[in-house]
């Protein structure tokens, strides 16, 4: 049941602005926002169906990462350097849905949504010798930050769901210098 719990916290005001902006890009740019409906659609399918399982594929995660990098991109009107690099030298990674999104959503709500310029995300995931590595690095406005409190609900919600689904088999390394906030998690296989 917690862990129910923590699932269904995944930011659904990241929806609600999604749709809002598709509102406004309908009559815009109408193919465009064709593609980013389908984009979204597949997000909240994986979101309700996938994320109520406990295992998924890598990949189906990954895919979910990449539907929502590009939505996020569309929300801002400015230019964010996103770069997502992912190397897997295996089939049959399976991964607890929905846990390293809450790694990006806060690169993007800490970093990308308050800065005025030159943003960007990097991101990388390495599945290989039984774990899976996903790190994400990106810069933030450090006046902003002081003004917020340190920690949020995200990443006490991925602690305890690492807790709970990896128990000792995962290793997970933030950081945070005067420009850049990097967060390193290790997954061992279970």
């Amino acid at each position: 049941m917690e862990m129910l719990h923590l699932k269904s916290q995944v930011n659904p005001h990241f929806f609600f602005n999604t749709l809002n902006n598709l509102y406004g890009l309908v009559e815009k740019d109408p193919k465009e926002a064709q593609s980013l409906i389908l984009k979204l659609s597949d997000l909240m399918r994986y979101s309700i169906y996938e994320g109520q399982n406990e295992w998924v594929s890598l990949e189906s995660e990954i895919d979910y990462l990449r539907n929502f990098v590009e939505l996020h991109k569309n929300r801002y009107h400015k230019k964010v350097d996103v770069k997502f690099d992912t190397t897997i030298n295996a089939e049959g990674y399976r991964i607890m849905p929905l846990l390293l999104i809450l790694l990006v959503e806060n690169a993007f709500k800490h970093g990308v949504e308050k800065l005025r310029d030159n943003a960007f995300v990097k991101m990388e995931l390495i599945a290989d010798d039984g774990h899976i590595s996903f790190s994400i690095i990106n810069n933030y406005d450090k006046e902003e930050e002081e003004t917020n409190e340190p920690g949020g609900i995200g990443i006490s919600n991925l602690k305890r769901r690492l807790e709970i689904g990896y128990k000792k088999k995962h290793d997970l390394h933030i950081s945070k210098d005067d420009e850049t906030f990097t967060a390193q998690l290790t997954l061992h296989k279970v």
